[in-house]
This record gives C-alpha cells, sequence and structure tokens, in this order.
C-alpha cells in the first residue's frame, strides 16, 4: 500500500513564470501564478501530475551529461511524432544536447532554464 501519491513535480529556477510558459506549450494546462509574490508558479497539466516552479535566488543549471556536476533531475515526456514535437520544444526555447542519433527512439534537450529533459517516442 502506498503512503502517498505524486501530487507535484517542482523545479527550482530564476525566472517561474517563464519556464511555466515553456511547459505550457509543451505540455498544454494552465498556468497559475502566485499573485502575492511570483516565487512560484503552477502548471495544471492535463490528465497528469502538475508541475511547480519555484524561484531560486543563485540557481545553477545543470549541466548534461557531466560526470562532475548533478543533473539534479529530469523529465521524460511521451511523444508520437519525435521530429514534429523536436520542432516545436525548439521554437519554444529548448536547446539540444543529445539529438543527433535519429536511430534511437529519444532525444535529449534542455528547457530555458538548462533542466535537461527527454522527448521519448518509446
Amino acid at each position: 500500500m502506498a503512503l502517498a501519491k505524486l501530487d507535484v513535480v517542482v523545479l527550482d529556477c530564476s525566472d517561474p513564470r517563464a519556464l511555466a510558459g515553456f511547459y505550457a506549450g509543451v505540455l498544454g494546462g494552465t498556468v497559475e501564478e502566485n499573485p502575492e509574490d511570483g516565487t512560484w508558479v503552477d502548471l495544471k497539466v492535463p490528465g497528469g501530475p502538475a508541475l511547480a516552479f519555484q524561484q531560486a535566488p543563485g540557481f545553477v543549471p545543470p549541466r548534461w551529461p557531466a560526470p562532475d556536476h548533478s543533473q539534479q533531475f529530469h523529465l521524460d515526456l511521451a511523444v508520437e511524432d519525435l521530429d514534429a514535437a523536436e520542432k516545436g520544444v525548439l521554437e519554444l526555447g529548448a536547446t539540444p544536447l543529445d539529438a543527433d542519433d535519429r536511430e534511437r527512439t529519444f532525444r535529449v534537450y534542455a528547457d530555458p532554464a538548462g533542466h535537461p529533459f527527454c522527448l521519448c517516442a518509446c
């Protein structure tokens, strides 16, 4: 029996509003800002757990792959068409990290804050 259920995945970043907008463009959903201080923004994703974005002063982006630096975490995002999804995330501001091998069923990118994520057609 589970002791808990996943409620939200929180990403540290320097600009919560901008990063929530990036992921809203990738995943859809509704961006909900905390009107009091702007240090926390939620993305309510249809049919899945929410993502939240927390302002972290002094945020240092992860590096991938780098054995001497923590990746911190990464998201695997399921897609039907890798080429179409790649085009979309690049237009939204993603950076390719490991996307040259077109025979694989996944490609690795960084979001605008530097967090790695994979597009997976697995």
